[in-house]
């Protein structure tokens, strides 16, 4: 009997679950911490955004074969094993990461409105966590397939906003090639490699990307179709991540190359305004652009997130509409107080931070159990790597915390 197109799909119509997934390593926090990296420290820490972006290759292909393997989210995991009690806490610490991750996510919008327009920030995070419904009212209505274009189209402009700025500027290939080798300069790039690699590995991205991939395939039976969609999986994960980390690696370089030394880079208006005087008004309009796009398109993909891990561990699914409105009011009371946007965004990635344990942990200990996985669970090797990604992951956002909190750097 010949095989049809339904029975053996094309490799390619199986990719998109890890493309929305990386919208989050490409989110106005990652924008932060990568140009602030590069204007003060120029190529020093490429090496940091090239280790993280391995780091995450690894843990979101473990996320993505949890889903596919066991036809169940993480948070379903989760909930299916923790006791009450347990589940509910630790359902408060997933949704204070939620609120967490939103709260960057509208402030990163909100800027780039006002950016563009002159918008107040208030109205501009308004308007992104408003257009931010519409796009998630896609998943809703038209189903995830449809939702993935809308999120991968996203992610194109962002690629091209962030990235244009590096045809206008030279780069030293010789000073690049140094950033590689891993060292410091002092307690602040401790603090800068700890804050990129925590912007990078995004515990509601871990979270999601098990949801997605079990939307999409659901549970896959062992046998020549598992080895198919495996096989997909790891295209997708390496074509996702590929993608944000070469946006997080050109971010760097274009500070490195264009914005060394220059004032007021620390923050993300002060980035705009530099590298319109560096490179011109219209790369910086499209930068702008890409930074609204990573705005509307990771907030989008947290409040998804958020949704799964709700449903997940507490078993109530509340309409997109109603989560929407409730997340965002903490982003917009911060906005309409007054504080200072990158600091909230600072703030934000050390909560996260907080977080990441969380969803590693419980990651890395369930795709190596076989009473889970069966014969798909992790070779040692894997095992091995994933732990001491784990651990890594762990150490740098303690110091993160810890550096944050004491005023160390």
């Amino acid at each position: 009997m010949p095989r049809t197109a339904a029975a053996t799909p094309r490799l390619a119509t199986l990719l998109g679950p890890a493309f929305v997934a990386a919208v989050a390593y490409v989110d106005p926090g990652n924008v932060a911490a990568n140009l602030t990296a590069g204007a003060r420290y120029g190529y020093l820490l490429l090496w940091v955004l090239v280790a993280a972006n391995a780091m995450a290759i690894l843990v979101q292909y473990l996320s993505a074969k949890l889903g596919v393997v066991t036809g169940r989210s993480l948070p379903e995991l989760l909930g299916e094993r923790l006791r009450t009690p347990s589940r509910r806490a630790f359902w408060m610490q997933a949704e204070v990461m939620a609120v967490a991750t939103d709260v960057a996510e509208v402030i990163g919008g909100a800027i780039a409105l006002h950016l563009l327009f002159g918008l107040p920030l208030f109205v501009g995070g308004l308007i992104t966590g408003v257009v931010s419904m519409v796009i998630l009212s896609v998943h809703s209505r038209r189903g995830q397939r449809t939702f993935e274009f809308v999120v991968v189209s996203l992610l194109a402009i962002i690629t091209v906003g962030f990235l244009c700025g590096l045809l206008f500027t030279g780069i030293a290939p010789g000073d690049a090639a140094a950033g590689l080798v891993p060292r410091f300069q002092g307690t602040d790039t401790v603090l800068l490699a700890a804050s990129m690699l925590g912007a990078t590995v995004m515990p509601h991205a871990i979270y999601l990307h098990s949801a997605l991939s079990r939307g999409r395939h659901g549970k896959v039976e062992p046998g020549p179709r598992l080895d198919r969609v495996m096989r997909a999986t790891r295209w997708d994960v390496a074509g996702g991540l590929f993608v944000a980390g070469s946006v997080n690696i050109g971010m760097l370089l274009l500070a490195a190359s264009a914005l060394r030394d220059t004032p007021g880079t620390d923050t993300i208006e002060g980035a705009h305004a530099a590298i319109s005087d560096a490179l011109g008004p219209a790369v910086a309009m499209v930068f702008a652009i890409g930074l609204l796009a990573s705005g509307l398109a990771s907030t989008a993909v947290g409040s998804a997130a958020g949704a799964e891990i709700m449903a997940g561990l507490l078993h109530i699914r509340v309409r997109p509409f109603i989560r929407r409105v409730v997340v965002m009011i903490p982003a917009l009371i911060l906005l309409a107080v007054g504080v200072d946007p990158t600091f909230a965004l600072v703030l934000s990635q050390v909560v996260l931070s907080m977080c990441i344990p969380f969803a590693v942990i419980p990651l890395v200990r369930m795709t190596a159990d076989a009473r889970v996985m069966g014969d798909r669970r992790n070779a040692p090797i894997v095992t091995a790597a994933a732990w001491l990604t784990a651990g890594l992951i762990i150490v740098l956002n303690v110091a993160l915390v810890w550096l944050t909190v004491t005023g160390a750097a």
